[in-house]
């Protein structure tokens, strides 16, 4: 009898800077270990925002005392403003050659803690929490009343693009 033993080939994830990604507010998870899941910039994917862990941009929405929606807001866990509204457009085809259009940027920032009154057809510029840069492009938004939730549901669909040597030169899709 002959056994044959070949080695395995574990092929490594190349890392993602860009794509799209849509997040929400929705909680999940057991009580009393309730979350959200966000989008983990550094590695491009969508995770439970537990922990305090930074670099991970989660929505919430902003409602008035009878809990009626207001807005979207970005958040994030860097414990430094991360976040900059670069601008505002009027289409989505404007917005999308915009974005596609910056390449870089030399400023800097007035950054923010949340991304306040987050809308479609806006662009963000987002600072991680050791200085690296990502830029996101608004396609849609929800913002609504659902059963079972208290606060008003808020979700976000965007364009991402990383940028992960710390420059303020965005990598071409």
């Amino acid at each position: 009898m002959i056994f044959l033993i070949l080695p395995g080939c574990k092929k490594e994830e190349k890392p993602v800077y860009s794509g799209i990604m849509t997040i929400n507010n929705k909680r999940v998870g057991v009580s009393p270990t309730y979350y959200i899941e966000g989008f983990h910039v550094p590695t491009g994917k969508k995770i439970p925002d537990l922990n305090n862990q930074p670099d991970i941009i989660s929505v919430i929405s902003a409602y008035d005392v009878n809990f009626n929606p207001l807005g979207i807001f970005f958040i994030t866990n860097n414990y430094k403003n991360s976040f900059y509204r670069y601008g505002q457009y009027n289409d989505a085809k404007s917005a999308e050659e915009a974005f596609d259009g910056l390449i870089q940027f030399s400023f800097e920032p007035q950054w923010t803690e949340t991304g306040d009154s987050v809308g479609i057809n806006q662009i963000w510029l987002y600072r991680t929490s050791d200085s690296q840069y990502a830029k996101l492009r608004i396609i849609s938004t929800v913002l609504e009343k659902r059963q079972g939730m208290q606060d008003p549901y808020a979700e976000c669909t965007f364009e991402w693009v990383f940028q992960p040597d710390g420059t303020k030169t965005f990598p071409k899709k």
